[in-house]
């Protein structure tokens, strides 16, 4: 079996691509053939675009689904890439395309059967009446264990929280509703806020706990808690060093909205280009969970917080197949994301973003709010939704902050720029919505994309499109040429005298280029839901809250599930630092 998959963004269509089978016997009508036996070729969209489709190479008898091996570099290794091999087993061993994909890696699943469809089609069979057979498995059994702690969610917050707990030699169980890890942790693209770390000494940039509290406060309209403000950063340092001690180094330093320095830490890769860093992180905190012997149950779909006395004392999940999942435990972490894939809980505290497209991963359905309600925990800022501003609307695939920090600009329709890009979040979408027709265009260059993934992973999956000149690219917008050359004219110049007088762009000092290297690379976006920063109450400890103002003993709770952190608004670095600080102090104080 193959498998290379190395990058990867949610949302393209899965369509196919190639296809070209080898000769083989024709199939015997008479004999109750199947398929004409050989090797198939085929291919189709996954998450990596055309410009690196899946490819499948599929072997068959004349009765029989033999083989199935593949290619897919474009898939997220801990999605796409994670969900490939179990979608071949299971054809395999129902031998029928006719099944159900991957949870939680819905575009490569689709990407897969339209590649299999094809080749059996080849083959001269018809998928649609290929029925599943009974595989001979007998049905899913019941499962009830008793462990130190369990966690519900192997997102960012919960595999931090898992590994610091097995670290500290707790016996750690995970319950996953989908069918990979990752959740909303793996679309993460920017990078972890932190401030005093290492590597910005080494890199000569001063900055301070102090003043990322003050950004942090500032930048969520002071509606944060501020004790948990003061928790993150005088905790971020410190979560960068863990990070280096599981093998997971951010040592690139870049800027993000909002931001008085710069402090977004990121990945990079051998020859040095900045990588995706929920991806790289993600990868990286699953292969420490297998390391340290984890036990995380895919497909448990969490339905009860079981209590006794007052006090947490396990979960109850339902797996795929219907069977009950107990898992008794001294103690409880809750971190299971937000609920930005679930449009109903949305318009219930936003109605105004009805209609919004998401950039969250289709497992993040908030279904923890209400079995945490069930047991008496309060919460805080469930209607504080953050709408990021640069997402592709057609499917939800959010176009990186760390391209603005470090030089791309937003242009309207008519090839102006109307904002200060690395203001915070809401403000810019806001200035994006104002635009005729509420939509504009991300810019970045050459110079860009020569020193970061990031370019070229949008380029590679269509969502950039590449302009040779300014002629060029203001054909694409569809705006006067000279226009754009005024526009190009005064970032230059600004970028050049360190100073932007017409929108007081905040990081134009750590800009990396002044956009005059072509080719350019251009994407049209408007907003979309992107954060839930409201959630469940918790204390400094990552203790639960209950609405009478007590802890709810023996239970926890980290990352987006969570209320407080970001007030009304969440800057862009955050979320990991969220995750990596709250996670890491869930599992120390539930291994007490």
């Amino acid at each position: 079996m193959k498998n290379f998959a190395k990058i990867a963004l949610a949302g393209m269509m899965a369509l196919s691509m190639a296809a070209c089978g080898t000769s083989g016997t024709s199939p015997d009508s008479s004999s109750g053939a199947l398929f004409k036996a050989g090797t198939y070729e085929a291919e189709a969209e996954g998450f990596g675009g055309s410009a690196s489709p899946i490819h499948l190479s599929v072997t068959l008898t004349e009765d029989k689904i033999e083989s199935i091996e593949y290619t897919a570099d474009g898939e997220t290794p801990t999605v796409g890439g994670a969900a490939l091999p179990k979608l071949v087993e299971n054809v395999i061993a129902a031998q029928s395309p006719n099944i159900d994909g991957v949870s939680g890696a819905t575009v490569t699943s689709g990407g897969f059967f339209t590649a299999l469809n094809d080749a059996l089609t080849q083959a001269g069979a018809d998928p649609s009446k290929l029925e599943p057979q009974d595989t001979g498995k007998a049905a899913a059994e019941d499962i009830e264990k008793t462990t130190d702690i369990v966690i519900a969610g192997a997102g960012g917050a919960g595999m931090t929280a898992a590994i610091t707990a097995a670290q500290a030699g707790k016996k750690v169980i995970i319950l996953e509703k989908g069918s990979v890890s990752g959740g909303n942790s793996s679309y993460a693209t920017g990078g972890m806020n932190a401030a005093n770390t290492h590597y910005q000494k080494e890199q000569g940039i001063e900055d301070s706990a102090d003043l990322y509290y003050a950004d942090t406060m500032k930048g969520g309209h002071d509606l944060n808690n501020p004790d948990l403000v003061r928790t993150l950063a005088d905790n971020s340092s410190a979560a960068i060093d863990w990070l280096d001690s599981i093998g997971a180094p951010l040592s690139n330093v870049g800027q993000a909205g909002g931001a008085s320095a710069m402090r977004q830490h990121r990945p990079v890769n051998e020859e040095g280009k900045i990588l995706s860093v929920g991806t790289y992180l993600v990868e990286h905190l699953t292969s420490k969970c297998e390391e340290l012997g984890i036990e995380i149950i895919y497909g448990a779909k969490v339905d009860r917080v079981l209590v006794n006395e007052g006090k947490a004392a396990g979960l109850h999940a339902t797996g795929t197949e219907g069977n009950s999942i107990k898992i008794l435990a001294d103690k409880v972490i809750i971190a299971t994301g937000g609920f930005g894939s679930n449009p109903d809980m949305i318009v219930k505290y936003r109605p105004d973003l009805e209609g919004y497209v998401s950039t969250n991963a289709p497992t993040i359905t908030g279904d923890l709010i209400p079995l945490l309600e069930d047991i008496g925990a309060d919460f805080v800022d469930l209607e504080q939704i953050q709408v990021h501003p640069t997402v592709v609307q057609k499917d939800g695939a959010l176009i990186s902050e760390s391209l603005r920090g470090d030089g791309a600009i937003l242009l309207n329709k008519h090839g102006k720029r109307f904002t200060d890009e690395m203001n915070t979040r809401d403000y810019v979408s806001a200035r994006i919505s104002e635009q005729d027709d509420s939509y504009a265009w991300l810019i970045a260059d050459q110079k860009m994309a020569d020193e970061s993934t990031v370019v070229e992973k949008y380029h590679s999956k269509g969502y950039m499109v590449q302009c040779d000149t300014l002629a060029d690219l203001a054909k694409l917008i569809g705006c006067e040429e000279s226009t754009l050359e005024e526009t190009f004219s005064k970032w230059q110049a600004a970028v050049a005298a360190q100073k932007d007088d017409e929108f007081e762009h905040e990081a134009i000092t750590s800009v990396i280029t002044d956009l005059s290297h072509a080719p350019y690379y251009a994407v049209q976006i408007a907003p979309g839901i992107h954060h839930c920063m409201g959630g469940v109450k918790i204390n400094t400890n990552a203790e639960v809250i209950s609405t009478e103002g007590n802890v709810i003993e023996n239970l926890y709770a980290a990352g987006e599930v969570t209320g407080g952190v970001h007030g009304g608004n969440r800057l862009g670095g955050n979320a990991v630092a969220d995750f990596v600080v709250f996670g890491r102090i869930a599992g120390e104080n539930a291994s007490k």
